[in-house]
């Protein structure tokens, strides 16, 4: 078997090792159920590894982005899933970079601890989708505090989370002069909000992930609630939006070779007409093919992580790694699946429930066709599309 040579061994045998106490056979009922993976969050939770991104003098570990993608990436190649828990790594970070002195002592540590989860980002609307712009949930301020109205949809956790980072315009669209502008984040404390101005209409979908409609209907939110300045959320959001690309990437990569890594045991083992399925270059080559993508992606993903972590603009490669990633995982998905047979379909080999769970990364966080034109417009130049 191949073997991937990596500076971050040991943070690949610890998390190896813990996700060994969590088989395919946990994962496999947790889907079934429609569950939530509380237990596996937990202890990924004690053992401090989803505090990665929060510096030490708060209660985390102060590691980088890199180390933290190493985490992600190792949890989904050992058959998990780091969809149930990657926003507690990276949700915190609009928190970090851009919340006052008072609210990084008053949220952080606690964050760190596991004793409050902040695993809920609220951004996407029904009828704005990626045109983060043109959002209509507002928030308004009267006095000491801000009222919320409006809606959001595909929202992540939120009954697996104590706090939501919300995006809201506090400015409307026609008073602003960039449209960028107007926009500002808050945080929200689900215990007081929910059934008090926020209802939240969970969303059965094809992948076990707890996705959930929201509706805002006079949410009072505490003026000190705010991060940052009024109006400047856009900006803030966006490098959490890389960080959650990039480890969003690696995820896909992990992906990547726990579909390579069953393929190639299956095919070895598997005799049909007197020999290994795997002795055939039909089944060979896209194997192959797909391992060589992840292999090419792996690459970018260090990259975004090395800009992140050196704090330079990393927009180009964040996205260029979540769609490589993406696009290597999905094909090994298909050639996984498709040598395996019938037994590709059947629950107990897994492969259904992988497949299913990295189709998703297609779409979200950002699907294809936004990051190809994103490249067409500020790396190539080209003229904006729309």
């Amino acid at each position: 078997m191949y073997h991937q040579q990596d500076s971050h061994q040991e943070i690949r045998d610890a998390i190896r090792a813990l996700c060994a106490e969590f088989p395919s056979e946990y994962f496999r009922r947790i889907d079934e159920q429609r569950g939530y993976p509380e237990k596996f969050v937990e202890a990924l939770t004690h053992a401090g590894w989803l505090a990665a991104l929060i510096p030490q003098e708060y209660g985390g570990s102060g590691l980088g982005l890199t180390e933290a993608s190493v985490i992600m990436e190792e949890i989904n190649r050992s058959g998990g899933n780091s969809g149930a828990c990657h926003g507690q790594m990276y949700n915190m970070g609009t928190l970090l970079r851009h919340g006052s002195e008072q609210q990084k002592r008053d949220y952080l540590p606690k964050i760190a601890s596991g004793e409050l989860r902040l695993q809920s980002m609220a951004v996407t609307e029904p009828t704005t989708g990626t045109d983060t712009t043109k959002i209509k949930t507002t928030a308004v301020k009267k006095g000491d505090r801000y009222v919320v109205n409006g809606q959001k949809v595909w929202i992540s956790r939120v009954q697996h989370s104590d706090l939501m980072i919300l995006l809201a315009r506090t400015t409307p669209l026609s008073e602003v002069t960039k449209k960028s502008e107007g926009m500002s984040i808050f945080i929200v404390d689900l215990k007081d909000a929910i059934g008090k101005g926020l209802s939240v209409q969970p969303i059965l979908n094809m992948v076990n992930h707890e996705t959930n409609e929201l509706f805002f209907e006079n949410l009072e939110i505490p003026a000190e609630n705010l991060i940052g300045e009024e109006g400047k959320g856009f900006k803030y959001i966006l490098d959490g939006l890389n960080a959650e690309r990039t480890l969003i990437a690696a995820e896909c990569i992990g992906d990547g070779y726990w579909f390579i890594d069953k393929v190639t045991r299956y095919v070895n083992e598997r005799v049909v007409f007197g020999r290994p399925i795997g002795q055939n270059q039909g089944v060979q080559f896209p194997i192959a093919k797909a391992y060589v993508n992840i292999e090419a992606a792996n690459l970018m993903r260090y990259k975004a992580c090395e800009l992140f972590d050196a704090r330079k603009p990393c927009g180009t490669e964040a996205n260029m790694a979540k769609m490589l990633a993406a696009d290597a995982s999905w094909e090994a998905a298909n050639a996984c699946l498709q040598f395996h047979g019938g037994f590709g379909f059947a629950s107990e080999y897994d492969v259904e429930r992988k497949f299913r769970e990295t189709r998703l990364y297609q779409v979200a966080p950002i699907s294809t066709n936004l990051i190809l034109s994103y490249v067409a417009e500020h790396v190539l130049g080209l003229p904006r599309s729309f």
